[in-house]
């Protein structure tokens, strides 16, 4: 069993633990963004140019994008740096014959992957951790399939059962000979520890950061709530690697390295058309990740995804608007220098499509761990 934090960076715990604007919500952080995105638009001329950022993933993978599809293009291209998976669809299931006749379908698939549980499922449509579960048995995966919504898809992917995230963001502009590394965050999961006296909320409600976030984690935990953790027993509050669903985030940028920049640009490149996006990686021993190896891919995002170093609690709201706002200029300029080499932007229609899609799905998606 890994232990808390382990293989990551010295966890500074200094000062407040959470910035005053982490947990606004969307409407009151991100209009300067969006007004700034529209002044992107008149000046190059393209409201969907983000859709060409990365011409070889769906719709640039900017919105309603396939995780099967660009993880399938990652194991293609560089098959040592990737987490195995399958993506399946699940039907509608009439009955309990038919779920467990599904159910064997999906087992099946894990064997011949070579999978042992636990395994991690997520949808192949959605953000911010929606959906996202560790499935320790048979049970939990039947559990997961009963409550994923019918005619949608799931991806089931090898655990890395490894305490050290980040999220690694790289950018190349067309034509660039190499790319860099603008973005590193440092993700490190909640925990409580046990003193055989309190139960599991009277832990979670006298921890400084989880007591302010209980809304998070108590939900989560509903079952062993009431329960008494043995002295010196932790207990994980999230599995997740997403700020939204209570990993805690910090700014690792000014960790980065040239043997990083050399390892992420080679590992880029190798991806046809590939230019803006973050990687989502595990790793036993981040010195090592400094060393450009011993990681592995779980994720890779597309022009949809986001600069999470900003909720850092201290990286000020000014701070974290100027990061955005330098992230957007890099993706509209890639976007319109592809344009100027010929690849063309999805339609609004086909961009609305797939927005109204994820917005109809995310809420039918299992709890998240």
């Amino acid at each position: 069993m890994t232990k808390p934090h382990e293989g990551m960076p010295a966890f500074d715990q200094s000062g407040e633990q959470l910035s005053f604007f982490e947990f606004w919500p969307m409407w009151a952080f991100y209009p300067p963004i969006m007004l700034y995105a529209l002044y992107l638009m008149l000046r190059y001329r393209g409201i969907l140019l983000p859709t060409v950022a990365n011409p070889s993933f769906p719709g640039g993978g900017f919105v309603g994008e396939s995780k099967a599809d660009i993880l399938a293009l990652a194991t293609k291209h560089t098959p040592e740096w990737v987490a195995d998976f399958f993506a399946i669809t699940r039907p509608s299931l009439a009955n309990v014959q038919e779920s467990k006749q599904f159910l064997q379908e999906v087992l099946t698939r894990i064997q011949l992957k070579g999978f042992m549980f636990p395994v991690v499922a997520k949808p192949d449509m959605g953000c911010r951790g929606v959906g996202v579960k560790l499935l320790k048995n048979e049970a939990e995966l039947l559990q997961y399939i009963n409550h994923f919504p019918a005619q949608a898809t799931f991806l089931v992917q090898r655990y890395v059962n490894l305490e050290g995230e980040a999220g690694v963001f790289y950018s190349r502009l067309p034509g660039q000979a190499k790319g860099e590394l603008i973005s590193i965050t440092l993700k490190y999961f909640p925990y409580v520890t046990g003193d055989g006296v309190r139960t599991l909320r009277e832990l979670i409600m006298a921890d400084d950061r989880a007591g302010k976030l209980s809304h998070l984690y108590l939900k989560r935990h509903v079952a062993r709530l009431d329960t008494v953790p043995a002295q010196g027993e932790s207990i994980r509050l999230a599995f997740a690697g997403s700020h939204s669903r209570g990993a805690i985030f910090r700014n690792g940028t000014h960790l980065i390295t040239p043997q990083m920049q050399a390892c992420f640009d080679e590992i880029s490149q190798r991806l046809p058309e590939f230019y803006f996006g973050r990687y989502d990686i595990r790793f036993a021993d981040f010195a090592d990740v400094q060393q450009g190896k011993n990681f592995t891919i779980v994720e890779v995002n597309g022009a949809g995804a986001e600069s999470t170093h900003i909720w850092d609690r201290k990286t000020t709201l000014f701070k974290a608007w100027l990061d955005l706002f330098k992230q957007y200029r890099l993706l509209f300029k890639t976007g319109f220098l592809n344009r100027k080499r010929g690849f063309k932007p999805i339609s609004i229609k086909s961009f609305w499509r797939g927005y109204q899609l994820e917005k109809t799905l995310t809420p039918l998606y299992p709890p998240t761990d």
